[in-house]
């Protein structure tokens, strides 16, 4: 367990170190560094996992098996790109006043912070500490959706974090109700909230209990996730907040409290053979997903639209989760990877659009090919690519989807292709112009740091050519633990 340990001790030294040196012009470098050490360290326990299964800490706090660590890796990945593009970002903001010397400190901090609060919830067996780290990851987002301190950042901030902060309340409720359900079969021992224990009695507990208490979770950390209809705080959230934010909000952070609705379905589902927790994942998915794709046509913030495009996708995974079985399953957890390299790429690339045009409203924004070339094409290939276009990757978890749901429940094809075809339109009719258009005056190119952007990119088209035989066995162990089978 010693790589787990670095791998959340680097982030806690970095938020501790950043909060005191974090406005010194090198605070970029040191938060890259410290990211670059964290994923190294992600490796090694992931390597760990891969070879000797799932790996239990000696007080049982943490619990780390294919499921997570494979999230864990990601969060570390996604981490360190987006310190890649932090560093010269933040420092234009800087230069051009939008934040002072205060508030870099504030940023570099809460950047490491985000980290450490999300791989603390990643990685833990208590169920107690779960909601503990991801409230923390609530803290730490609203002091960076309001890090510019503008009425419409503090008024996003707020927004945030009041809605956030009631999801959670419900997710403190439900968290209680399956503690009294463990307690009835574990009385007096402290290892009712231990995940890997209720895991292993799920079947004991009792339904109507737990039936109660997913409503409650899924309310509350579907909340996180940005599910329709409490999902208003996310546009705000994006389009008010620093870019290399929305870069690991939309990229991790949706993923993170999916993961805990996932995990809490695992205990449930033995206890409820009908299938309740599925069903109303499905629905909520659903529902998610095609108002999503509606409101994609209604847009003037490229931020806005993308923080769209995040919840037509978080909607699909649900579903996905819900719909269970081992190929649905395992293309939710591909789905997971591509859409938060591509997000998070996309994101990079509008916050180079953004100084570009000077703004975020979309229709100021045109010719970006002309431009500047580079950021025009990656913008177009990633809005490709999330549209999921063949040979991307999110083609390919999205057709594994769409052929789960074709054995399963053939009706509900229709609802997804509809949506599909919606977001497809709503994504290229503003992004025409924007790329192609006539670019107005003043619009100069600027110095674009496009490393993370070309490197997430390269890797969703190699996820959609050719899946490596490594990633599809890890995913295969992975879908195995959530649903009792895998594909191969």
């Amino acid at each position: 367990m010693t790589a787990l340990y670095l791998t959340l001790l680097l982030p806690l030294a970095g938020t501790l170190l950043l909060a005191l040196i974090g406005h010194w012009r090198r605070a970029g470098a040191v938060n890259l560094v410290i990211t670059v050490l964290t994923f190294g360290c992600a490796v090694r326990l992931a390597l760990d996992v891969f070879n000797q299964g799932p790996l239990l800490s000696p007080g049982k706090l943490f619990y780390v098996d294919a499921f997570n660590v494979y999230l864990i890796l990601l969060n570390t990945f996604v981490g360190m790109t987006t310190a890649v593009f932090s560093g010269p970002y933040m420092a234009h903001e800087l230069a051009i006043g939008r934040v002072d010397d205060g508030r870099m400190r504030l940023y570099h901090a809460m950047f490491q912070g985000f980290l450490l609060t999300m791989l603390v919830a990643l990685s833990t067996n208590n169920l107690g500490l779960l909601w503990v780290a991801i409230e923390g990851v609530t803290l730490a987002t609203v002091l960076l959706v309001s890090l510019y301190r503008t009425p419409e950042s503090i008024e996003a901030g707020w927004k945030y974090f009041i809605l956030c902060g009631v999801g959670i309340a419900q997710a403190l409720f439900g968290t209680v109700l399956i503690y009294f359900a463990a307690e009835r079969i574990l009385p007096g021992s402290d290892e009712t909230l231990l995940w890997s224990v209720l895991y292993s009695h799920a079947s004991e507990l009792e339904p109507a209990v737990l039936s109660l208490a997913f409503v409650f979770l899924l309310v509350g950390y579907g909340t996180k996730i940005g599910l329709v209809p409490l999902h208003n705080w996310l546009p705000d959230a994006h389009s008010e907040g620093p870019t290399p934010m929305s870069a690991i909000l939309s990229g991790l952070l949706l993923n993170i409290a999916l993961y805990a609705v996932v995990r809490f379905k695992m205990i449930i589902d033995p206890a409820l053979p009908g299938g309740l927790a599925g069903k109303m994942m499905m629905g909520f998915g659903l529902l998610s997903f095609t108002v999503a794709a509606l409101l994609l046509h209604r847009q003037r913030d490229v931020k806005r639209l993308f923080s769209y495009s995040s919840i037509e996708h978080m909607g699909l995974m649900t579903f996905a989760f819900g719909l269970g079985g081992p190929l649905a399953t395992f293309g939710a957890l591909l789905h997971m990877i591509v859409h938060s390299l591509t997000k998070s790429a996309i994101f990079v690339t509008v916050g180079h659009v953004a100084h570009i045009s000077g703004t975020q409203a979309m229709e100021r924004i045109r010719g970006l090919i002309h431009t500047q070339p580079l950021v025009g094409w990656s913008f177009l290939i990633g809005t490709v690519a999330i549209a999921g276009f063949p040979p991307f990757g999110i083609f390919t978890s999205e057709f594994l989807l769409f052929t789960a749901t074709m054995k399963a429940t053939p009706w509900l094809v229709i609802p997804l292709l509809f949506g599909l075809c919606v977001a497809f339109a709503g994504l290229f009719r503003h992004m025409q112009l924007m790329v192609y258009g006539n670019p107005p005056e003043g619009q100069l190119p600027v110095a674009a740091n496009l490393w993370p952007v070309l490197l997430h990119l390269a890797l969703v088209l190699w996820l959609g050519v050719a899946i490596p035989e490594v990633l599809v066995r890890w995913l295969d162990q992975a879908t195995i633990l959530i649903v009792g089978k895998g594909v191969l």
